[in-house]
């Protein structure tokens, strides 16, 4: 008998196409799969435990990662996983894994998505923290899964994508859990656990409101593309989410800003 596939939970792009065998996952491979697997190999030589290890193709063309144990946040999110702990706990994994990518220098490799050069300042960053692509264990963020979207980047970059969607910055009618109220407690919290830079922190507010318009058009733009799930993310609200986050933004900027100073 062959090995038994169990289907995982994911978001978008991979959704019911990625799968638990024993204690590896298969994905589909990328055009940026070679880059990537540069970027999980450099952090295995360098010690950083959070980020699954690259172990080959398989012979369905899939690529091979080891499987991290533990839990990701997904809808309903349980009510440990918006907690100021694990808001802390994700600040300090990606600032760890920012330490550990330091050093990485990629050549001659293709990413998958550019971000914005504003915020390109040679750190090969995650570029996509969502809220299920980081690994729990027993309330704290243990790993980064899903490198997809890495690619040169910045810390800002990474922390802008981070706090957009773990404070949440968006209006607060669109706030349904225990996070509603909180945006600028938790604003302000992540960037002092992750020890942000003062020259950073009066940067972040932009750059949390340039990160909204780069994801929201790739989401548009692969919706358009065709792509199913991307299309019924896309068609079922999150066009109107955008433009209600959009006046927001543009709204509430010195107010974030702010926030972040006090």
């Amino acid at each position: 008998m062959g090995e038994v596939e169990t289907q995982l939970p994911g978001g978008t792009a991979n959704r019911g196409r990625v799968v638990r065998v024993g204690d590896t996952v298969r994905r589909p491979l990328r055009p940026s799969g070679p880059a990537v697997h540069r970027l999980l190999d450099h952090l295995e030589r360098s010690g950083f435990d959070g980020a699954p290890r690259f172990l080959g193709i398989d012979e369905h063309g899939r690529e091979v990662l080891s499987f991290v144990p533990g839990e990701s946040v997904t809808p309903p999110y349980p009510a440990w996983s918006m907690t100021d702990q694990a808001l802390d706990s994700v600040a300090v994994l990606l600032r760890r894994y920012h330490e550990a990518v330091a050093d990485f220098v990629p050549e001659d490799v293709a990413w998958a998505e550019p971000v914005p050069r504003a915020y390109v300042d040679g750190l090969v960053s995650h570029n996509d923290p969502n809220l299920d692509n980081i690994v729990f264990r027993d309330g704290t963020a243990v790993a980064l899964i899903d490198f997809d979207l890495a690619g040169p980047g910045s810390a800002l970059w990474d922390v802008a994508t981070a706090i957009r969607l773990w404070a949440p910055l968006r209006p607060e009618p669109d706030v349904d859990d225990q996070r509603r109220g909180r945006t600028l407690t938790r604003l302000k919290r992540f960037a002092d656990s992750y020890g942000l830079s003062p020259e950073d922190r009066t940067r972040l507010v932009e750059a949390a409101t340039d990160n909204h318009t780069w994801c929201m058009d790739y989401v548009r733009r692969r919706a358009e593309a065709g792509h199913p799930w991307f299309h019924q993310r896309w068609s079922t609200g999150e066009a109107a989410l955008t433009a209600r986050t959009n006046t927001w933004f543009a709204t509430q900027a010195q107010t974030l800003h702010q926030a972040l100073l006090n």
